[in-house]
């Protein structure tokens, strides 16, 4: 497909600059994991879930379909709101499922790819011709109160954040996340949550380090979205994909580490970096955790962990939230 630079105003292209060029100039350089998805990463992403080290994605999956029927029972929801939802694959088995029980009203997907959300709302508008499928570009991180309060009387709300994402949150900032979720939903309202699981460092890793490279490609293509974006100079060459499980901290580091010394201008963020052979970019974290872990970042957030749901070999979990009615005043 042609490549597609990420879509964005000239104020919100000031603001990724500014972003860039403040991460950047860290003790451990680093860069936000949402500039991965231009549409060449988006692509990269898709290929990246159907890898056969990538065990998250069909997991994931096949969890969802035996545990949709209890999911919809215990909200009753007539709107499914998908958070970063890429191909919106996931969300057909929860749209047919209260299809069947005659509730699907609406779904809205948010997403900070145009090209896959507006491929998504298409696809999912005619294929439940019946409900209104709306597409909201942005961040879910910074964008949530986009989404607005679920109210009046056509029902209640179900949030979706698949895919093990919210463990690209640093672990502090997960309880902000889970706040200000919790402010578009009203109390009762229900978020379902993927969450990747603690496991040992040889799954781990190699699901980060496919054999195909895909991810290596991945990784490098966010240096691409700065030289497309911001006007950066990166030569791809000159850098190589890591990865690797870090125990105490329970996450996995992708960085980009520097083949050979290297100087980088980026014009837009005023910026001309100076990276020695062996220095590291970390591009993205991606959090593990226990049912406890996890339980512990919802304290004082207006949400309660309803139900916990694992595949059988323990690989990856489903988290049922509900907001609860105290929340309203948080």
């Amino acid at each position: 497909m042609p490549r597609q630079h990420l879509q964005l105003r000239p104020n919100e292209r000031m603001a990724m600059a500014a972003e860039i060029g403040k991460s950047l100039r860290a003790p451990l350089p680093w860069l936000p994991s949402k500039y991965f998805y231009d549409d060449r990463g988006s692509v990269l992403f898709e290929e990246i879930t159907h890898l056969p080290e990538y065990y998250q994605t069909r997991t994931e999956e096949a969890l969802l379909e035996l545990i949709a029927e209890p999911v919809l029972a215990a909200g009753r929801p007539s709107e499914l709101v998908e958070l970063g939802s890429g191909a919106g694959r996931k969300i057909r088995i929860l749209m047919d499922g209260l299809q069947r029980m005659g509730r699907l009203e609406s779904c809205v997907l948010l997403d900070i790819n145009e090209l896959f959300l507006s491929q998504s709302v298409r696809s999912l508008q005619a294929a439940y011709p019946d409900a209104e499928v709306h597409g909201i570009q942005a961040d879910f991180i910074e964008d949530l109160d986009s989404l607005g309060r679920r109210l009046g009387p056509r029902g209640e709300r179900l949030l979706l954040f698949f895919g093990g994402t919210v463990g690209n949150l640093h672990p502090r900032d997960v309880p902000d996340f889970f706040r200000r979720a919790s402010r578009v939903l009203s109390a009762g309202d229900t978020f379902l949550v993927g969450v990747d699981l603690v496991k040992d460092r040889a799954r781990l890793e190699a699901a980060y380090n496919d054999a195909a490279g895909i991810t290596a490609r991945f990784n490098l293509n966010i240096l691409s979205v700065l030289n497309e974006t911001l006007g950066a100079d990166f030569d791809l060459s000159a850098f190589e994909h890591v990865a690797f499980y870090d125990e105490e901290n329970a996450w996995i580091e992708m960085r980009l580490r520097a083949r050979r010394p290297s100087r980088v201008r980026i014009p837009l963020a005023g910026l001309t970096l100076h990276l020695e052979r062996g220095k590291e970019i970390r591009t993205e974290l991606s959090c593990k955790y226990t049912r406890d872990s996890f339980a512990a970042r919802l304290r004082a957030t207006g949400l309660r962990l309803e139900r916990w749901f694992t595949d059988p070999a323990e690989l990856f979990a489903l988290a049922l939230l509900r907001r609860t009615e105290e929340g309203r005043w948080q």
